[in-house]
């Protein structure tokens, strides 16, 4: 398996929109999830949103609900966050990570992930 890329990252001003890019090679899993997490200075990685394979459901988590839209191009092999609406809060360093499918409810955890991006900033001001 091959690490993650993650790429779009920048500077805008609150309200404006983003969209982030994952380069994440499956082609060898069954079952997967891609999911996007986010860090902001002094605080833990938090879940944004995920895409499962099986039946191309996506789950966000309820700051970014309405804003954001995780999406797959199969043919680029790419698995994209639409971001809307953008808010100060919103700032953070952005990871995409792949895993194995599981329960709904597990992959809102980081630790349900084995394959991480280095991640790309995204910076909101107001």
């Amino acid at each position: 398996q091959v690490q993650p890329v993650e790429s779009g990252g920048g500077l805008v001003q609150a309200g404006d929109s983003l969209r982030l890019s994952c380069e994440a090679s499956v082609r060898t899993l069954r079952n997967y999830v891609v999911g996007w997490f986010r860090q902001a200075p002094g605080k833990e990685r938090e879940f944004v949103a995920n895409f499962r394979s099986t039946d191309g459901s996506s789950d966000y988590a309820d700051s970014v609900k309405g804003r954001f839209t995780i999406s797959r191009d199969i043919a680029e092999n790419r698995v994209y966050l639409q971001m809307n609406s953008l808010k100060p809060e919103d700032t953070a360093v952005y990871y995409c990570a792949t895993g194995l499918l599981m329960r709904r409810e597990l992959l809102r955890r980081r630790s349900s992930y084995m394959y991480w991006g280095q991640g790309t900033q995204v910076t909101v001001s107001a």
